[in-house]
């Protein structure tokens, strides 16, 4: 199969040709501006590419009910240009395909379970640490969606006890979002988390937070695997910094085989940060596939 997939971000929109082996043929990147510049330019990429399908992980949130009625939209976005934006619309009006649709963060977590570090996993987790914060869920082998789709980067947390720092999320302060994303190190240390690489503390706050939420998803999800990405997970003394921290909050209450083999139970991406693309190929198999049945 011939198939588009396009990974929306709030500030590039990757677009990429690919097959239904998750194989990338080529691919582009246009930056995110207004709808009125950047989708004409997003349909004309893939409108001479004689794609069957295309699939669309997009940043959020997003209506993600069929039986609603703005099915297919970006709806209550920071990003107000995109606010109430019918994208899932405009390209099926636009390539007469069908469009398979999510979250750009279950898109990559769809992408690992299919191909990757997950794979053959039926419960696992994706979450993308950067400049927000992301949970894509994958339970008993299906994305998970409930009235909306999950908002795991704004779980609260409780504050470190030597932590002062409000949180940068407008919403709620002490979210993970709000405590440990890229913007919310910034505005803590007053500098971006490269900079601040050898400060030991930094770090071990940051695994602190990112525990304590990992402790929660493990107690109410019970995922075989979870996949940290983003960039914040660059620093890649973090992770054995999270691994060791969610080993101590959870205090030996869970005692299972995969927690205790912590190097392969909290992972870092395995597909080369292709796996949005690939996972939007993937909406874009299954999309054809159901309209196919439909």
């Amino acid at each position: 199969m011939r198939l588009g997939a396009l990974e929306a971000g709030g500030t590039k929109m990757v677009c990429a040709i690919g097959n239904e082996n998750g194989e990338i043929l080529e691919r582009v990147s246009i930056p995110t501006e207004t709808p009125e510049i950047t989708m004409p330019r997003l349909i004309a990429y893939f409108l001479d590419k004689e794609i069957e399908a295309l699939g669309i992980g997009c940043f959020g949130p997003i209506d993600l009910n069929r039986n609603s009625d703005t099915y297919g939209y970006i709806t209550t976005t920071p990003k107000l240009a995109w606010l109430n934006y019918d994208i899932v619309g405009a390209f099926k009006e636009a390539l007469k395909v069908p469009v398979g649709f999510d979250t750009d963060v279950n898109g990559s977590a769809l992408g690992e379970a299919t191909w990757g570090i997950t794979k053959g996993l039926e419960n696992s987790m994706y979450i993308t640490i950067g400049t927000g914060v992301g949970a894509g869920i994958i339970t008993n082998g299906k994305l998970l969606h409930g009235m909306l789709h999950p908002e795991g980067g704004h779980l609260l947390l409780s504050r470190h006890p030597e932590d002062s720092f409000e949180g940068a999320c407008p919403y709620h302060k002490n979210c993970l979002e709000g405590m440990a994303a890229g913007p919310a190190i910034e505005a803590r240390w007053g500098m971006k988390g490269a900079q601040l690489a050898d400060r030991k503390e930094v770090w071990e706050l940051e695994a602190y937070y990112i525990a304590q939420a990992l402790v929660d998803y493990i107690m109410v999800l019970s995922p075989q695997r979870i996949i940290l990405g983003g960039g914040v997970m660059h620093q890649e003394h973090l992770i054995p910094l999270v691994r060791e921290e969610v080993t101590r909050q959870l205090g030996g209450y869970i005692k299972t085989k995969e927690l205790e083999d912590m190097e392969h139970y909290i992972v870092l991406p395995s597909l080369n940060d292709n796996q949005g693309i690939m996972g939007a190929l993937k909406l874009a198999v299954d999309e054809y596939q159901l309209e196919k049945i439909g």
